[in-house]
């Protein structure tokens, strides 16, 4: 378990570097000196520019303010000991969505959602690694139709994965796909089921009208399924992804988000700028573009990574 731990924390230390760099460099320039009040308005163009967001930035400069007004100081440990502090505090607070526990003896059923671009069948394929490595059976349903290519490449690690897909023509009606997608899982006995599903945010009525038909088949078929609902956000896009969730999270109601691509972006405070705003649990988070680079997401290991000085 500690080899796992220590795992985990170097993977997501590693995605986090840009990040870290920046706040590190910055934080150690503007502390490594007398500070004032100008230093606190840095330090929030700071965190702002990391992508925590304006609210979330004022606090933690807030919260460090009060810290260092009752104990002076400019060691940079006990600086960013305080910021980490403020971090979890608001990462553990209880989250506003959680995922259903399915019926014993039926699959475990969930939807993933996403705009196109965002990672989203790269992310359904580490999901579906995780769970087959955990010894259960996965399939997944390619129920994004509108695109012939996430058909395609979703085939593609169906067949690396040596899981089970399935799918129909481009064009045909994801809800359909689902249906048969669930149907089977329950005649195989598989464990869990992945729904793809298309990412047209530029068409909202006919997303939602299609996610909405996705979500009462799932129910038929299966009582109280989808058990979650995922949106995947692409790291990269910064404060995009905080309009990505607002407005996915009003078409279906969302129980986590899965953070791709966190290995290439220098704003890995999004994350405590979305939970901040919305407190839908991170569940995920990716790290790197193998199968494996997926990691559970844990708020002290995350916090730990970004908030330190450590190589």
């Amino acid at each position: 378990m500690f080899k796992f731990l220590k795992s985990s924390f170097q993977k997501v230390k590693s995605a986090l570097s840009k990040t870290r760099s920046l706040l590190s460099q910055r934080i150690h320039a503007l502390f490594g000196k007398p500070w004032n009040d100008e230093t606190f308005e840095e330090l929030e163009q700071i965190l702002f520019e990391s992508d925590l967001g304006s609210q979330c930035a004022t606090e933690f400069v807030d919260h460090l303010r009060s810290a260092l007004r009752t104990k002076p100081t400019n060691d940079i440990s006990y600086i960013l000991k305080i910021l980490q502090e403020h971090a979890l505090s608001i990462l553990n607070e209880p989250a506003k969505s959680n995922p259903r526990t399915p019926e014993a003896g039926t699959p475990l059923v969930i939807l993933i959602v996403g705009v196109n671009g965002s990672g989203k069948t790269t992310s359904i394929a580490k999901l579906a690694n995780h769970f087959s490595s955990e010894g259960k059976k996965v399939i997944l349903a390619a129920g994004d139709t509108f695109r012939a290519a996430a058909i395609d490449q979703l085939t593609l690690w169906a067949e690396r994965l040596d899981v089970d897909i399935v799918k129909s023509k481009p064009g045909s009606d994801p809800s359909a796909v689902a249906f048969d997608a669930l149907t089977a899982a329950k005649a195989r006995g598989i464990d869990v089921v992945l729904i793809d599903t298309a990412g047209r945010l530029q068409n909202k009525t006919d997303l939602m009208q299609e996610l909405e038909k996705v979500r009462r088949v799932c129910s038929k078929v299966i009582p109280d399924a989808p058990h979650e609902t995922l949106l995947v956000l692409d790291a990269t896009t910064g404060q995009n992804a905080i309009d990505q969730a607002q407005a996915f999270h009003q078409f279906t109601p969302l129980t986590g988000l899965v953070l791709a691509k966190l290995d290439g972006s220098a704003k890995g405070g999004i994350v405590l700028s979305i939970y901040k705003r919305f407190g839908i649990p991170i569940q995920w988070i990716g790290t790197g573009e193998k199968a494996d680079d997926l990691e559970p997401f844990d708020a002290e290991t995350y916090v730990k990574a970004l908030f330190t000085t450590e190589n």
